[in-house]
């Protein structure tokens, strides 16, 4: 095992990092047991077939049998609605009877982000500047507004989007409390049930952010965003409305860079630094390690199904007729895919195994992407992962111990202005593999996954640039459709209006 110095040890130590976790990561890859980490090889992806791969938009009537159906309401103590057609032995179910269902088991759900790691390549100049120097440009005003109440901070506390009058806009986990206090106030009116449950909030955050979290939702409690809404609902109140269930994730040190040899180390010149580390959350996959706790507690509650997402995702909000095919469909998991923009060309993908099962894999380690537009050419469509999954506890809880051991860790090479170095993480949706099988929702992009990895990417997606010709063509149509869909979800989920150039509340 590599020896430390007592400064980088002291460093390390100060930084909140996990040394002993940080020690043994590096032991497994220098030993080679990480060397039976293999990419995924994709053969090909799947089509929206409507049973296992579902485009939730153009759904106009799910058929399940009736069987099914009826053991479903009968372990949720519902009553199965009067009235659904019916086809030999199956129940028709239309989007009103699917979308009533969902609002009825949003009282056995709950939501969870993953606000385990900070702005770091979010707020990074260097990475910002990926669009090229014109792009950046045009930015820099707003970048330069942004970046400090980003740098350094948990992601879900930065600044969401940026108002058309150049203020920062509501924080993305404000935005998330105020979408949950106003989805209860829709379920409950619906159903004319004022004493119906909340969905519980949980998260993961990590110890070198979690601290400041807490702070920070108590000092929302006297948010606006969050009291009108809170006190409509009477039955919750101000702590309620800022209350998460929380797993913590360790840090863990960063290691050295590939180009420095197959042999690695604990990265010690953070910033150009000697002695110096970089604390870095050890991937979302970490989750189902790091919630199982929280996880077992809510399906102990009564809980059923829990929803999981990236904190930065504006499109993620909880929608209850997704939570009712889910439900009918008896299977353990859902992940939603948005259809590829021209300007996706990395990340993971819906693709079929040559074992003839379906995962999510990255384009270029699974799969080329000259293979990704020859199959889109033929007429297939190419699904991107949204980073959202919605789980079957009654599934999941058993298994948690198994998943967390099973995710694989990969180690990224990573420049940014901390300097060069690897990255070691387990990501959550590789859990695709591991189930037996799982439901897909094909989604809009615009409408799920508003998702913002760039500080620049928040600009454009907040209308800057909106017209100027230095954006390219590509960029611009991408940019210019993620700001409809910002627009359209300030307006519908979170319940704001546009009043003299800032996004505020309507109630």
């Amino acid at each position: 095992m590599e020896k430390l110095s007592e400064a980088l040890l002291a460093d390390m130590s100060s930084k909140g990092i996990d040394i002993d976790l940080s020690l043994s990561i590096l032991e497994d890859w220098n030993s080679g047991f990480y060397d039976n980490v293999k990419p995924v090889k994709a053969v090909s992806v799947p089509a929206i077939d409507g049973e296992s791969v579902i485009d939730t938009s153009a759904l106009v009537t799910l058929i399940r049998p009736f069987d099914q159906a009826k053991l479903l309401y009968d372990s949720l103590n519902l009553p199965l609605p009067k009235g659904l057609p019916r086809s030999g032995a199956n129940l028709l179910f239309d989007r009103a009877s699917l979308e009533e269902l969902g609002l009825r088991l949003l009282s056995r759900a709950a939501w969870g982000v993953l606000n385990g790691g900070s702005a770091t390549s979010y707020a990074d100049r260097k990475k910002n500047r990926a669009y090229g120097d014109d792009v950046f440009s045009l930015l820099a005003a707003g970048f330069d507004r942004l970046e400090p109440l980003c740098r350094d901070k948990p992601k879900g506390l930065a600044p969401a989007f940026l108002n058309p009058d150049g203020s920062p806009g509501p924080s993305f986990l404000l935005l998330k409390m105020r979408a949950r206090l106003l989805l209860a106030e829709k379920y409950r009116g619906r159903l004319g049930d004022s004493d119906m449950p909340i969905l519980p909030l949980f998260q993961m955050s990590s110890s070198g952010n979690d601290a400041e979290l807490a702070q920070a939702y108590e000092a929302m409690r006297a948010e606006a965003l969050l009291s009108g809404p809170a006190a409509s609902l009477g039955g919750i109140d101000a702590s309620g409305a800022v209350s998460w269930a929380t797993g913590i994730q360790p840090m863990i040190a960063a290691f050295s860079h590939s180009s420095e040899g197959k042999a690695k180390r604990i990265f010690d010149s953070a910033w150009g630094k000697p002695d110096s580390a970089l604390a870095l959350p050890g991937g979302h996959g970490q989750s189902f390690r790091i919630l199982a706790k929280v996880l077992r507690d809510l399906r102990a509650s009564g809980i059923r199904w829990a929803w999981l997402g990236n904190v930065d995702n504006l499109g993620f909000v909880p929608d209850p007729l997704r939570l009712a095919v889910l439900a009918l469909s008896g299977q353990p998991a859902a992940f939603e895919f948005a259809y590829r923009s021209p300007l996706d060309v990395k990340g993971g993908i819906l693709v079929e195994t040559s074992e003839g099962g379906c995962t999510i894999a990255d384009i270029g380690p699974a799969i080329s992407f000259d293979e990704v537009r020859r199959l889109e050419e033929g007429g297939s469509s190419i699904l991107f992962n949204c980073a959202t999954g919605l789980f079957d506890l009654e599934w999941l809880v058993p298994r948690l111990d198994e998943i967390g051991r099973a995710l694989p860790v990969r180690f990224t090479d990573q420049d940014k202005d901390a300097g060069r170095y690897s990255q070691a993480e387990q990501v959550t949706w590789e859990v695709a593999s591991l189930l037996p099988s799982f439901l897909s929702f094909a989604v809009r992009k615009e409408e799920r996954f508003i998702a913002a990895k760039l500080l620049a990417e928040t600009l454009l997606a907040s209308g800057l640039g909106l017209g100027d010709p230095r954006v390219p063509a590509d960029l611009a149509a991408a940019s210019a459709m993620l700001h409809r869909g910002l627009i359209a979800r300030l307006e519908g989920e979170y319940g704001l209006r546009l009043r003299e150039g800032r996004w505020s509340a309507a109630d």
